[in-house]
């Protein structure tokens, strides 16, 4: 893998102390994520593989936000996304090294401590992945603590 493009979901529905897992994309949310696409192809943005949080509002993120890619790898849910550590994150993309660029969509914060740990090394209380932000890595080498370089860097807000 030499890129990583990490997608955090766009703005959900509040909590309503249901299933956190089936929280809907609000309508805000959904221009987000496509907002999102709109950047990704505007920037070229190529992902030969696609991971994403099985919680309804990445799947919705991720559907919208790609569909302005026009061709696209399909999605593969992978459930461990979800409430993951960096480490857990980690593990989760050394088992796709064989692709060239990956796209993660999942959740804070995760997404953002991930981002923390490949670039600067440290994971602790980083804050900086808003709903809908887009992070574009670039790696130098097999995933560990600082081996990345952030290429690009979007939010929609």
């Amino acid at each position: 893998m030499h890129e990583l493009i990490l997608l955090r979901h766009a703005e959900a529905l509040p909590a309503d102390g249901g299933d956190d897992r089936q929280r809907a994309l609000s309508e805000h949310g959904q221009r987000e994520a496509q907002d999102a696409g709109t950047w990704l192809a505007s920037h070229g943005a190529q992902p030969q593989r696609v991971l994403c949080s099985p919680a309804r509002r990445t799947m919705e993120t991720a559907k919208l936000a790609l569909a302005a890619l026009g061709s696209a790898p399909p999605l593969q849910e992978a459930g461990e996304i979800y409430d993951a550590t960096p480490g857990e994150l980690l593990a989760l993309l050394d088992q796709h090294a064989d692709a060239g660029t990956v796209m993660l969509v999942g959740h804070n914060p995760g997404i953002e401590r991930l981002v923390a740990l490949l670039v600067e090394g440290r994971s602790d209380e980083f804050r900086g992945m808003p709903p809908g932000g887009l992070a574009v890595l670039h790696l130098s080498g097999p995933l560990e603590p600082a081996c990345a370089r952030l290429d690009a860097f979007w939010s929609p807000r």
